[in-house]
């Protein structure tokens, strides 16, 4: 019987046929060395576990995760050149579909061999109706390799794809593997998602672009409601939801209420490095959206990274 590392090179055969092309040829230039200049990496280029562990965590340490697309309703697709242009030329972040979609690029273009895979955060809770609404990638080398950038709190590097528990400084995390093609990957402690499943096989392209067009859609989506930025530090981890900007640290977490438009601004540009000109336009609803979140009680829960 195939083992998970040859099972990885056969789906990832397949995976190369079957996904449709996210590139449109001759729209825009994209340079490895750009891509690598907007994560601040200056190590070798070489397809090892060295240059993969640090080209994931200088990518979450120098690219935000936001939302900031979705509250102004501009469509989002999974079209590479469009997210390159964002955060590369731009200098903005994105969510899964656009942060796990360029690493993908930037990996392949180094010449490792990347499997994009269906998540689904939440199916613990929800079922299957939730499958598509994470990309996860995975990372063959000596074995498989789990690599997100795209879950805002989660994996600093890749972890090998294998049942388990995997320490990353303060933080556990745990894989455990369902039965067939599933596996769920359990978060640290008191992070938020406290977990997702995924799919080991090429991932369904069509059913990531619809789960792509329904989270940015549906009005009932958290990414509609609610202003969210998430950005790993050297030393700790900065969450911004709506007015609530908490920065987590050992052994304890700091939480401060933003009162103004022009505080939202600044803490969007000195922490996570994002402009936006329509930001003011955007405050009335944050302040809307508090009022209905956040009481005493619910503030305290955020400031315990509590769903």
């Amino acid at each position: 019987m195939a083992n998970l590392s040859e099972m990885a090179e056969i789906l990832d055969a397949v995976a190369w046929v079957a996904r449709p092309r996210l590139i449109a040829v001759g729209r825009l230039e994209m340079k490895l060395a750009d891509y690598l200049t907007r994560i601040d990496y200056r190590g070798p280029v070489t397809p090892d576990r060295d240059c993969l562990e640090a080209i994931h965590r200088q990518h979450l340490l120098n690219i935000p995760y936001e939302n900031l697309d979705v509250q102004f309703q501009r469509p989002l697709d999974l079209d590479l050149e469009r997210i390159f242009e964002k955060i590369v030329h731009r200098r903005r972040g994105g969510w899964c579909y656009e942060m796990n979609g360029l690493l993908d690029w930037a990996l392949r273009q180094i010449g490792f061999d990347v499997m994009r895979m269906t998540g689904a955060v939440t199916r613990k809770e929800r079922g299957d109706e939730t499958l598509g609404n994470h990309l996860v990638l995975n990372v063959n080398l000596d074995e498989p390799y789990l690599a997100d950038v795209g879950l805002g709190n989660g994996l600093i590097e890749p972890i090998p794809l294998r049942q388990g528990r995997f320490g990353q400084g303060q933080r556990q995390f745990r894989l455990e593997a369902l039965g067939g093609a599933f596996w769920r990957f359990h978060n640290a402690a008191s992070a938020i998602p406290p977990d997702f499943d995924f799919i080991f096989a090429p991932a369904d392209e069509a059913l990531l672009a619809k789960s792509c067009d329904s989270l940015q859609s549906d009005p009932e989506s958290m990414f509609r409601q609610n202003l969210i930025c998430q950005r790993l530090q050297p030393d700790g981890f900065h969450l911004l939801l709506g007015r609530v900007l908490i920065y987590f640290t050992q052994p304890r977490s700091t939480k401060t209420i933003l009162n103004s438009a022009e505080e939202l601004s600044e803490s969007l540009w000195n922490i996570f490095g994002l402009k936006d000109a329509e930001m003011q336009d955007l405050w009335p609803e944050v302040v809307a959206r508090h009022e209905v979140l956040f009481g005493e009680s619910a503030q305290h829960d955020v400031a315990l990274g509590r769903d």
